[in-house]
């Protein structure tokens, strides 16, 4: 063996195996971002804003896993494991303490499939507001008729 080869043993043994984009891996629960469909964030995972997304990302890509934060509350992802349960998505928890994600939940390949747009939109409290208002407007008009 070569002194490369023995310094190359001796680096993985000490450090683990070298990793492809670990800063990307940390943000999408261990995953690349080539390979994932659909993503939800804690917030969206908590209130169960996208659940009918997820479906629908489910429901068209049946090969897929589920990638669920450990660091949210069980509690908070019964929907989306119904859901896994329901399409049968194979779901994982993940726990990496050494990683802080923004994301709770990512459907994913095993390979990559390059989607555009992976992100579910939030809805902002602002478009809520003038729904509300819509709505209000609209009775009003219909109460007068």
């Amino acid at each position: 063996m070569s002194n490369k080869q023995i310094d190359d043993i001796l680096q993985e043994g000490i450090h683990g195996k070298k990793e492809i984009k670990p800063a990307e891996r940390k943000r999408f629960l261990g995953t690349l971002r080539e390979r994932v469909v659909i993503v939800l964030t804690k917030g969206q995972l908590m209130q169960d804003n996208a659940l009918n997304q997820l479906a629908n990302a489910m429901r068209q890509h049946p090969d897929t896993k589920l990638l669920l934060n450990g660091e949210v509350s069980s509690r908070f992802m019964k929907e989306e494991k119904a859901l896994a349960n329901q399409y049968n998505i194979p779901y994982t928890v993940v726990m990496n303490q050494d990683a802080q994600s923004d994301l709770g939940a990512v459907l994913t390949y095993d390979h990559a499939v390059d989607i555009e747009e992976i992100f579910v939109e939030e809805e902002t409290r602002e478009v809520q507001k003038e729904d509300k208002k819509a709505n209000f407007i609209t009775r009003i008009k219909n109460w007068f008729q």
